[in-house]
């Protein structure tokens, strides 16, 4: 390939690097106003949200428009297909972090009392998935990307804890269903953003080994 396919590559590796440092923003700016009930900071997530949205479609488009130019192959295809699937999963990371300051921004001030179940510990192993996921991306690092995967199981179990809390407090408090709902829809946003941050693991992969892995397939 020429010169200027090589630059374009270059390019696409500083765009989707780009986009993951600004949904690693968007992460811990949603941990905060869980840990803090922040509504100020649930908004300006809200807010931002038009950024990711913009910055996905460049990156999709430039992909686009090198699959059209230069028809690659092997290891230059696969890069790019990686890529386009990863911009995705990181926009829908974004998403689901919008999805959680809208959540806070609904329990506060109506939730009455102390939450039935402490985020801390998912938040922290979510976070940790997506900031494992983008390095191995950065490194190339296969290694890094299988404990990604090994990671989403805690999750889980974090999450089915918090459905089981939520559900006990519902019978208990039935006239707080509302907050405790979006309680529960914190504990899903969570686990959806580790599920994507598996996804990003496994297209790393993909990208260094040239074989599939998903759906439990390592």
């Amino acid at each position: 390939m020429t010169i200027f396919f090589q630059k374009e590559l270059e390019k696409i590796k500083k765009l989707i690097l780009s986009l993951g440092a600004m949904v690693e923003e968007r992460m811990r700016l949603a941990i905060r106003a869980i840990e803090d009930g922040d509504t100020k900071i649930a908004e300006s997530i809200i807010k931002m949200d038009y950024e990711v949205d913009e910055k996905e479609v460049e990156v999709e488009e430039e992909c686009l428009k090198i699959l059209a130019l230069y028809q690659p192959v092997a290891v230059d295809l696969r890069f790019l297909v990686a890529v386009i699937k990863i911009n995705n999963d990181l926009e829908r990371i974004a998403d689901e972090a919008v999805n959680i300051a809208r959540r806070v921004s609904s329990i506060t001030g109506k939730q009455g009392g102390a939450f039935p179940f402490d985020y801390s510990r998912m938040s922290e192993i979510a976070d940790d998935m997506l900031k494992k996921s983008l390095d191995a991306l950065v490194n190339l690092d296969v290694d890094l990307a299988f404990k990604v995967v090994t990671l989403d199981d805690a999750v889980d179990d974090l999450h089915q804890t918090a459905y089981d809390l939520i559900r006990q407090e519902m019978r208990k408090t039935p006239d707080k269903a509302g907050p405790l709902i979006n309680l529960y829809l914190i504990s899903r946003h969570l686990e959806r953003i580790a599920d994507h941050a598996t996804n990003i693991a496994e297209e790393v992969i993909y990208l260094v080994e040239g074989e599939i892995v998903r759906h439990g397939n390592y």
